[in-house]
């Protein structure tokens, strides 16, 4: 296993933890924490595609990144 395969799994952990924490509603997913969560999850995901690259992995994973930034950066504005 690899540094890059380690901060993958860590990254796909936080995603998983935060959308659990999210559906059994312990986290709002508009708040900070969860947004945080999935930019971090996606942003070391993406670190991980950068050694071993998957073109759909890659969408997904930065898409998932900029909405959860997005909604960051509107948190931040607001406040």
């Amino acid at each position: 296993m690899t540094l890059y395969d380690i901060i993958g799994l860590a990254g796909t952990a936080v995603m998983l933890a935060t959308y659990g924490l999210t559906v059994m509603g312990r986290i709002d997913a508009q708040r900070a924490p969860a947004l945080a969560g999935n930019f971090l999850g996606a942003g070391a995901v993406l670190i991980s595609l950068s050694h071993d690259f998957n073109l759909s992995a890659a969408v997904i994973e930065a898409a998932w990144a900029l909405i959860a930034g997005v909604g960051l950066i509107r948190l931040a504005v607001k406040h």
